[in-house]
């Protein structure tokens, strides 16, 4: 969440990626309480009012929050993110028996500690956390292969080139060899005829 009271108290940043965590918005906020809560804030933090070392940082977080949360695609997949955590915080709760479709005003769900909206953030939280930890993993091995396969192309190039400049300099020593074949099966000849010669003497 983004709090900035006065124009002297130390601000905070979020410490999720969760947008509506940022714009401090219920989870069934309509697209009009989104748009209402991001300019309300904007006004707040803008870059051009509000000075402050992380000011524009702070303004980037809410503008990206409002862009996921304004974009439908963005907000589906956030909004399931945030339902999978309400179930799995109603199953910790409740029990393996429970229903999905219990309201957030059920007795069961009041009077917790922490509150249940405040344990669906969390979890969501954590959820957020997970998954951007696997992307990035999954970004990291995704380079590591294009690295080894950068490398095992590199050194196919090298064997390649390699090969060719080992035929160039064979096709350059042909006529290197060939002489010596001629040169050393012209001396067995000699030799045979005269070895031929003392044994007839």
């Amino acid at each position: 969440m983004i709090t900035c009271p006065s124009r002297r108290a130390p601000m905070t940043l979020p410490k999720s990626s969760s947008p509506y965590d940022i714009l401090d918005l219920p989870l069934s906020a309509s697209e009009t309480d989104v748009k209402k809560q991001y300019r309300k804030k904007s006004l707040l933090i803008h870059p051009d009012k509000f000075k402050h070392e992380k000011g524009l940082e702070a303004f980037d977080f809410l503008k990206k929050a409002h862009d996921h949360l304004a974009d439908p695609a963005k907000r589906k997949d956030i909004d399931m993110i945030m339902t999978h955590a309400r179930t799995q915080v109603l199953k910790s709760i409740l029990g393996d028996g429970y229903s999905t479709t219990v309201s957030d005003d059920d007795p069961r769900l009041t009077n917790l500690s922490p509150p249940f909206e405040q344990q669906v953030r969390a979890k969501g939280r954590e959820i957020l956390v997970e998954d951007e930890l696997a992307r990035r993993r999954k970004q990291k091995l995704a380079y590591a292969n294009e690295g080894a396969e950068k490398a095992r192309a590199e050194a196919e190039v090298a064997a390649r080139k390699r090969k060719v400049e080992e035929q160039a300099k064979w096709e350059e020593r042909r006529d290197d060899r060939i002489k010596d074949w001629r040169d050393f099966s012209q001396k067995k000849e000699k030799k045979r005829k005269k070895n031929n010669l003392h044994v007839l003497g």
